[in-house]
C-alpha cells in the first residue's frame, strides 16, 4: 500500500489511478464517437436517403461483437489477472485506431475516375476497425469493473460509483465539443488523440501497486470454460434482481438507441439548428449529469439502489417526451442538462446493485452478460429507429391536436413510452427487495 498522501476526492492511490486513467480514455472516446457520426453524417453519406442507416451502422459495429464475444469473454475475465488485461486490451485497441488513421488517409485519395473515395468501403472499414475495438472492450470492461471492487471497500462502492459517475459526466462536457472543434481540422486528429488516450490508461494501470492477490485467485478445483460458462450463466437467471434490471435496462436502452442514432437529425431538422450543435447537446447533458452525479452518493444511499433505478427511468421518460417536442435549440439544450439527473442516479444506482448481489469471483461473468443484454436493446434500438427514419416514417407529417409529428419526433416519443414501460416494470417487480442490501461478500482491501 502506498505511503503518499492522496485527496479524499479519489478515496485511495490505485483508484485515483483507475479514475485519471478512465477520464483520458473516455474522452478519446467520446472525440472519436463523435467524429465518426459526423463524418459518416455530414461528409460520406451526406444528403443521401440511407443516410440515418449508415450512422446506424457505426452502431451496430460497436453493438454486435459484445452480443457475440461479451458471454464468452466473462469466463477469461474472472480467470485472468484484470490489469494485464486491461492493459493488452488497450494496447490491442491503441494498434486498431492507429490502422484506421492510416486507412483514413488511403481511402481520401481521389483514385478512382470522378476523384471520390468509393462509399462502400469507406463504410466497410469503419465498421470493421470499431467492431474490433469493441471486441477488445469486453474484456477490458469487465476487467475494469471487477478490479474496482477490489480497489474499493463495500461501504464506499455507491460513493466510487458517484465519483466515476462525475468522470464520465465531464468527459461529455469536454468530448463531443472537442470532437466538432476536431472535426473541422480532419479526422486524422480524432482518431490520434483515442490511440493515445489508450496509452495514457495503460501507463496508469501499470502504476496501480497492488497484492498478487488482487489480481484473482485460483479455483479450489479445476473447472471447464464451459463449466465455468454455465455456472455463470445459472447464477445470473436465477437472481431476481439482475433478471429484473436486465430486462428493465433492455426495454428502456432500445429508446436510448433510437436516440443515438437520430439525434443529429433531431438537431437539424426540428431544432433547426446546425449539425456541429449536436456536440453541445452532449456537453450539455454532461454538464447536468457532472452536477447530479455529485450529489447522487446520498441521493441513492437514501432511496437505495432499486428505487433509485426505477425513479430514474420513469424520470428520463418524461424529459424524453418533452424534448420530442421541442422545436428550438434553446429549450433542448435546457433539457438535455436536466437529462443529467436521472441519468446520473441510474448509472450511479446500477453498480452497487451488482456487487450486493454477485460475489467476486462471478462479477467477470455476470459483467459480461449484462453487457450483450444492454447491446441487444442498443442494437434494436439503432436498427428500428435507423429504419422506421429512412422508410416507414421518411414521408411523415401529421397534425394533431395542434402538434405537428414527423418521422424522428414521433420515434422519439415512442422511446419515452418504453422507458417509462420500463421503469413502472421495475417499481414493481422489486417492490419487495430492500432499499439497501449488504454486500453478498466483503470487498479486499487495496
Amino acid at each position: 500500500m502506498s505511503t503518499l498522501p492522496v485527496p479524499r476526492w479519489f478515496i485511495n492511490r490505485n483508484f485515483a489511478l483507475l479514475w485519471t486513467g478512465q477520464g483520458i480514455s473516455l474522452i478519446g472516446d467520446l472525440v472519436f464517437d463523435t467524429t465518426l457520426v459526423l463524418w459518416v453524417a455530414t461528409s460520406i453519406a451526406r444528403g443521401e436517403s440511407w443516410a440515418p442507416l449508415a450512422v446506424s451502422g457505426v452502431l451496430i459495429a460497436a453493438l454486435v461483437p459484445l452480443m457475440v464475444v461479451g458471454p464468452i469473454s466473462g469466463v477469461f475475465v474472472d480467470r485472468w489477472d484484470k490489469r494485464r488485461t486491461m492493459m493488452t486490451m488497450d494496447a490491442i485497441r491503441a494498434v486498431l485506431i492507429l490502422l484506421l488513421l492510416v486507412a483514413a488517409r488511403v481511402i481520401s485519395l481521389p483514385f478512382l475516375p470522378g476523384g471520390q473515395p468509393p462509399r462502400f468501403w469507406t463504410l466497410a472499414i469503419i465498421y470493421a476497425i470499431v467492431s474490433a475495438a469493441t471486441t477488445c472492450s469486453t474484456f477490458a470492461n469487465p476487467s475494469s469493473f471487477a478490479l474496482l471492487g477490489t480497489l474499493v471497500d463495500a461501504s464506499q462502492r455507491t460513493t466510487a460509483a458517484a465519483k466515476l459517475e462525475v468522470e464520465n459526466s465531464m468527459s461529455f462536457v469536454i468530448g463531443p465539443p472537442l470532437a466538432a472543434l476536431i472535426f473541422g481540422l480532419g479526422v486524422q486528429w480524432a482518431l490520434l488523440l483515442n490511440a493515445l488516450s489508450f496509452v495514457v490508461s495503460i501507463l496508469t494501470v501499470l502504476s496501480m501497486r497492488m497484492a498478487p492477490a488482487t489480481s484473482g485467485e485460483p479455483a479450489a478445483e479445476p473447472t471447464t470454460f464451459i463449466q465455468d460458462m454455465l455456472a455463470g450463466f445459472r447464477f445470473f437467471v436465477r437472481n431476481p434482481v439482475l433478471v429484473t434490471i436486465s430486462v428493465s435496462t433492455l426495454v428502456a436502452i432500445v429508446g436510448g438507441g433510437a436516440i443515438n442514432t437520430l439525434n443529429v437529425f433531431f438537431v437539424t431538422q426540428n431544432l433547426h439548428a446546425p449539425a456541429r450543435l449536436y456536440g453541445v447537446l452532449a456537453a450539455s447533458l454532461g454538464a447536468g449529469s457532472v452536477l447530479g452525479a455529485l450529489f447522487m452518493a446520498w441521493i441513492v444511499g437514501r432511496l437505495g439502489g432499486v428505487r433509485a433505478f426505477w425513479t430514474a427511468l420513469v424520470g428520463i421518460a418524461v424529459l424524453m417526451f418533452v424534448y420530442s417536442r421541442l422545436t428550438s435549440f434553446v429549450p433542448a439544450l435546457i433539457v438535455f442538462f436536466l437529462f443529467g439527473f436521472p441519468n446520473s442516479a441510474l448509472n450511479v444506482a446500477i453498480g452497487p446493485l451488482l456487487f450486493q448481489v454477485t460475489p467476486p469471483e462471478m462479477i467477470g461473468r455476470v459483467v459480461a452478460l449484462f453487457a450483450p443484454i444492454l447491446s441487444v436493446g442498443r442494437l434494436v434500438g439503432a436498427i428500428l429507429a435507423g429504419f422506421l427514419a429512412s422508410s416507414v416514417l421518411s414521408g411523415l407529417h401529421a397534425q394533431l391536436l395542434g402538434q405537428t409529428f414527423g418521422p424522428v419526433d414521433t420515434i422519439f416519443m415512442a422511446s419515452a413510452l418504453l422507458c417509462l414501460i420500463a421503469g413502472l416494470y421495475t417499481a414493481w417487480k422489486l417492490r419487495a427487495v430492500p432499499t439497501a442490501a449488504p454486500a453478498s461478500v466483503p470487498a479486499q482491501p487495496a
